[in-house]
């Protein structure tokens, strides 16, 4: 999961999928494309919409992509556009850029919409982007499912 300082969208989506998958033999992370807030935990309003949808992330602490995340994990989930593209010029391979993909286009295939950043917004923004995260999230999780013939 991708976003541009790990500390709003990301540690939501990593959270959010974690806590769905918690039974399937996956590994869940998040990293930024920018390194603001390396070692930071999450925005104290990501933690606040996690913990009341019963998701504990606090004890994740943001870091920076790094160009071997894309050869350890099999699928790079982003925010925006604006991280696909960071992302994908860390890319070495076809084969890494296929496995970057816009989370929206889970639950909206096609539509290459951006999780939008609530960072500068209020406490609705949060609760927008959890929702977004979690519909995306579930097709996820039936996808691994279904994979993982579980």
């Amino acid at each position: 999961m991708v976003c541009l300082g790990n500390i709003c969208r990301s540690p939501l989506a990593e959270g959010i999928l974690a806590h769905k998958c918690k039974s399937l033999p996956v590994e869940v992370d998040s990293a930024g494309t920018a390194a603001y807030h390396v070692g930071n935990a999450p925005d104290p309003r990501s933690q606040y919409i996690a913990s009341i949808n019963n998701i504990e992330i606090q004890n994740q602490k943001a870091r920076a992509l790094e160009s071997n995340d894309l050869e350890e994990f099999d699928a790079i989930y982003v925010m925006d556009k604006s991280n696909y593209k960071n992302t994908l010029k860390l890319a070495v391979s076809n084969e890494q850029r296929s496995k970057v993909h816009l989370i929206l286009n889970m639950s909206d295939p096609g539509s290459n919409k951006d999780v939008p950043d609530p960072y500068y917004g209020g406490d609705d923004g949060f609760k927008l982007v959890f929702d977004l995260l979690n519909e995306a999230c579930e097709i996820i999780k039936n996808q691994l499912e279904s994979e993982l013939n579980v």
